[in-house]
């Protein structure tokens, strides 16, 4: 199978997870791409097509609402009708917890009836949302419903589309709703359908309790667009594991991770410290629940591990022109082990009560010790990631297989120690030490040596030298010699204790310097690379989160002005994508492209990408306090 990802960027979603539905920008659903409806990890419609009078209306605006709510407005065009739009339609789509519906509004503003035929044609679809992301061709549809009612792989999964007053023709796969109805002068008919979905065999289900509150703002007024659309983004991606499911977190993003995805729930949930803390509380348990308990080739589990990733099925996924099989429960993440201290060490000190820290001790101790006995697997005192894997790349969020290269160009050869994974090991030792102290816990002088033979070692082994200067490697390759690529990496490095004052300084100038930051934020390696480009993945993109990561390290160690300035660029940034960052764009100069260019297969929503709204209004004083 050719592994050949859909675009997404000029798609219109909207998203309660685990429900999604993607259309074109001008709301019709043709099954094209990545359009259609989905439940968990399923497609299950393939197209909704509109159609008025035997023709498809004219298409006038689209109004994104909300994460859950897009509205799409047409022209009904009449015979003998004048230019002006007299008679509308407005197309109003929401998604929410176990239910996708569209109302349709039929307006006229002419002084004779309007005899209106409406049609949507629905087509429905089981495809496995991996086959999707594949690019598999299945727009005519893999199900053949016989009845307003229907179901795949059991009772467990089942739509049932209701349509007041509609006529219901089904004709395979395909699945016609009909009206006919007089529209009087001045006056407006409502018809609509839905569906409710159920899907018992998908690990995740929307999550309870209240959702994330929109907090007040200052500062630059586009501030308040921007947290207004990230809240109600995240509130789309919340969710929680189907077996533990008092406990609440952020899916990684739609339409491709709508599901628990270790690296980027920790991250998502740090940032909303400020705002939730109760939301890295659930974070933190659902993952403590899957924490790894032995050792397994297959999944990369090991005693300790955090988990990476759960899905249904095993699934396919394409990485650098190869299809790569991961199973359904992933441990394969080198950083997320480490990133669950931290943050349960943040949350505590984030209002997280002591009762509450004690109940997962065991936990952070198992976390611990899984940074000696499997993290360091050489024994050289670094974390290394093997790389490969059912999951392919290296096992840091820059997991592409070409994302670790040298500066001329050349890919970097595994095992790969990456920078800002001994980072998040020295802040974790260190913040695990603190809170092994506080409970009177053994270990702690163990771990603060750990940390402090780290930081000696990173200062041996990851420096280099360039004619501008010195600044720290991405990453140290298989031969433990430096991967000199200037590359965002070394912005993980703030605000973990690592770095000396003047190394932070020297890592300051170098992030800030044009060839890093592009005025909307840090590309992922610099344009002097020999490897980069503006639309690599982890190559030369600019990832939202990874922005917004480095400025609140640099907000820690009181690099406040740099960090406003980073903060500034991701806020244009945000402009020019109509308030919703995404997961991440191009790298190119913003002083040469207006608005930023798309990454066309990022997800949006993406949770760590809204949560950056946090931290941008921190760094632009748009808070009171610091998180």
């Amino acid at each position: 199978m050719t592994f050949r990802q859909p675009y997404l960027h000029d798609l219109t979603g909207v998203v309660a997870a685990p429900i999604q539905a993607w259309s074109d920008h001008h709301g019709q659903i043709r099954g094209e791409g990545a359009q259609g409806a989905y439940c968990g990890d399923d497609r299950v419609l393939a197209r909704a097509v509109l159609r008025v009078n035997g023709a498809e209306p004219e298409w006038l605006s689209t109004q994104e609402n909300s994460s859950g709510e897009s509205e799409f407005v047409y022209a009904v065009r009449m015979p003998a009708q004048s230019a002006d739009p007299l008679v509308s339609v407005t197309r109003m789509r929401t998604a929410a917890p176990g239910r996708l519906a569209e109302s349709l509004t039929f307006k006229s503003i002419r002084t004779d009836p309007v005899r209106l035929s409406v049609h949507v044609e629905l087509v429905a679809d089981s495809t496995p949302l991996e086959q999707v992301k594949a690019g598999a061709s299945t727009a005519a549809g893999s199900l053949a419903p016989g009845s307003s009612e229907w179901q795949w792989r059991g009772q467990g999964t089942s739509a049932r589309l209701s349509a007041e007053g509609a006529e219901l023709e089904f004709n395979g796969s395909q699945v016609l709703l009909a009206w006919e109805f007089d529209l009087p002068p001045a006056d407006a008919v409502v018809v609509g359908w839905s569906l409710d979905l159920r899907n018992e065999g998908f690990p995740v289900v929307a999550a309870a309790g209240q959702p994330l509150r929109t907090p007040s703002v200052s500062g630059d007024p586009r501030l308040i667009r921007l947290m207004a659309r990230s809240i109600s983004d995240l509130n789309g991606l919340r969710i929680a594991d189907r077996s533990y499911q008092q406990n609440s977190f952020l899916a990684a993003g739609a339409p491709w991770a709508m599901t628990l995805s270790g690296r980027e729930a920790l991250v998502a949930a740090r940032m909303l410290l400020l705002i939730d803390p109760q939301l890295a509380a659930g974070t933190l348990r659902a993952l403590a629940a899957r924490q790894g308990t032995h050792s397994s080739g297959d999944s990369g589990e090991q005693p300790g591990k955090i988990l990476h990733e759960v899905r249904r099925v095993r699934y396919e996924t394409g990485e650098d022109g190869r299809i790569l099989q991961v199973p359904p429960v992933s441990y394969e993440s080198i950083d997320a082990t480490c990133l669950w201290i931290i943050l349960l060490h943040d949350a505590w000190h984030s209002g997280m009560s002591d009762a509450q820290v004690a109940q997962l001790l065991p936990n952070l101790q198992a976390a611990l010790s899984w940074l000696q006995e499997y993290g360091d697997s050489d024994g050289d005192g670094f974390i290394e990631s093997p790389g490969g894997g059912s999951a392919g790349g290296w096992q840091g969020w820059k997991n592409s297989p070409d994302a670790i290269r040298f500066q001329d160009g050349r890919v970097a050869r595994g095992p790969i120690a990456l920078a800002e994974v001994q980072a998040y090991a020295h802040e974790a030792a260190t913040v695990g030490a603190e809170m092994l102290d506080h409970f009177g816990q053994p270990g702690s002088g163990d771990w603060r040596a750990f940390a402090a033979d780290l930081a000696r070692r990173f200062r041996e082994k990851f420096w280099c030298e360039d004619e501008a200067g010195a600044y720290p490697a991405a990453a140290l390759d298989g031969d433990k010699r430096p991967v000199d690529a200037v590359s965002s990496s070394m912005g993980h490095l703030l605000g973990t204790g690592l770095l000396h004052p003047e190394e932070k300084a020297l890592v300051v100038e170098r992030l800030m310097d044009r060839s890093l930051f592009t005025g909307y934020g840090v590309r992922t390696i610099s344009d002097t690379n020999g490897g980069y480009w503006p639309t690599r993945h982890h190559a030369g993109s600019v990832w939202t989160h990874d922005t917004a990561w480095i400025l609140m390290g640099m907000m820690r160690d009181g690099f406040e002005e740099q960090a406003a300035e980073l903060a500034r660029g991701l806020l244009d940034a945000a402009e020019g994508f109509g308030w919703r960052l995404p997961e991440l764009f191009s790298g190119h100069d913003s002083s040469r492209m207006w608005p930023p260019v798309p990454y066309p297969t990022a997800c949006r929503p993406s949770a760590w990408a809204a949560a950056s709204a946090v931290p941008i209004a921190q760094a632009l004083g748009g808070f009171n306090v610091l998180g």
